[in-house]
């Protein structure tokens, strides 16, 4: 017969230590998730500023050919990975001979998540902006 003192004593974790792992482990969680949407949202804003970038140019190969901005085609699929769901790239009005101004509007959930710089624009001059957008400098959306 075995004594109680011979018994080896089996030990686990405690609840207590199981709850602190668990909130340790959500509290992580929480912050990588954060991290990550703010990185979609910034990678999505940095291919619509390519995509403007792109269709400034296509405007100024069409006035090198045409001496005008006039009659330029509406803005087409750009190259980069933007998709229609997250901005609309369009015209500010129509073109004049010697002006434009393209914009790109966030759609959906871009325009919920991205508060700081809101529309994107570039104009003929080159001068790009921000329409609707909290950031005081359009550099730091571009």
């Amino acid at each position: 017969m075995a004594s109680g003192r011979s018994r080896r004593q089996v030990r686990g974790f405690t609840l207590i230590e199981l709850m602190v792992t668990v909130a340790i482990v959500a509290i992580l969680t929480g912050i990588a998730i954060a991290s990550y949407d703010f990185a979609v949202v910034k990678s999505r804003r940095s291919a619509a500023a390519a995509c403007l970038t792109e269709r400034a140019q296509a405007m100024e190969r069409y006035y090198t050919t045409n001496l005008t901005y006039v009659g330029a085609p509406a803005p087409a699929a750009c190259s980069s990975d933007i998709s229609p769901d997250h901005y609309a790239v369009a015209f500010e009005g129509v073109p004049t001979a010697t002006a434009f101004e393209l914009r790109a509007t966030p759609q959906g959930n871009q325009a919920s998540s991205d508060t700081k710089c809101g529309t994107l624009t570039v104009n003929a001059q080159g001068v790009r902006g921000i329409v609707d957008g909290d950031a005081g400098d359009p550099e730091d959306c571009w």
